[in-house]
């Protein structure tokens, strides 16, 4: 039977030791490095980072070498690139044709990316992607790697935490709960039934796109439970087997994510 990846991370720990990644847009890094050699790259320099050597660059001049890359990662990124098509360019110089590339971008349209811009004035988002087969095609014919999968991914809503905001939270986010992380859960889990009752997208966040030789088989279904705190996925199946699930609540069920620990609220895949 093969073995089944589903986000970034997985794909991290499958590269082989020598390999080597560039986290492109960074910030403090997007996942852990695992074995492979990661260059995290920002045209901000971060207070902290996740390992892995830093650059500070612009994404459409990479001072990197031509098919210095096994794979590059564009983890919730693209949206803020003011110069789309000269990244996507240089993208395409800097990975090797038999590397690969992971893109996770909002979804303009939904209510999850709408919220975000509102709170943040904008927050940087000056691409609205609205399709994801318009995306995938800009991307394959600039890159030369072909689409693999797409996968919808699902908002926890985390952004609305607290400690996001120096050196206060803005009034604005008190209509929405204030910005506390168990009020949040219970939003995120509330958003998740509406659109199972009422078939809305009230819960979606975006998508991730996989171009190129992608290192496994590829999962393509949707888990809907995403940390109000770290922003991991994960199935409803991979929470209980792990023995994460708390005490009831009434008719709630908690669980303890299985990446950061955070008390969340479970709901069922479907």
């Amino acid at each position: 039977m093969p073995r089944y990846t589903a986000n970034v991370q997985e794909l991290i720990h499958n590269l082989h030791a020598e390999a080597r990644v560039l986290d492109l847009g960074s910030g403090a890094g997007s996942f852990n490095p695992g074995r492979a050699f990661v260059v995290r790259l920002d045209c901000e320099r971060p207070a902290d980072r996740r390992g892995g050597e830093f650059v500070l660059a612009d994404a459409a001049q990479l001072p990197l070498a031509d098919a210095s890359f096994h794979a590059v990662i564009c983890n919730h990124t693209l949206e803020h690139m003011d110069r789309l098509d000269a990244v996507l360019c240089e993208i395409a110089r800097v990975v090797r044709r038999d590397g690969w590339l992971y893109v996770a971008v909002p979804d303009a349209s939904t209510f999850s990316d709408r919220l975000y811009r509102w709170i943040y004035h904008g927050g940087g988002h000056i691409n609205p992607f609205r399709s994801p087969g318009e995306l995938a095609h800009r991307i394959a014919s600039a890159t030369g790697l072909a689409l693999v999968a797409t996968r919808v991914l699902y908002s926890s809503f985390g952004f609305l935490e607290r400690f996001h905001f120096k050196p206060r939270p803005p009034r604005r986010l008190w209509l929405v709960g204030g910005g506390f992380p168990r009020v949040i859960a219970f939003l995120s889990y509330l958003a998740r039934v509406l659109d199972r009752l009422l078939s809305t997208r009230t819960s979606v966040y975006g998508w991730a796109l996989y171009f190129g030789s992608v290192p496994d088989s590829l999962e393509t279904s949707e888990w809907r439970n995403v940390c109000v705190l770290c922003g991991a996925g994960n199935s409803e199946a991979h929470i209980k087997e792990l023995g994460r699930l708390g005490r009831k609540i009434l008719f709630l069920q908690p669980y303890a994510c299985p990446s950061c620990g955070a008390w969340n609220l479970l709901t069922a895949d479907y």
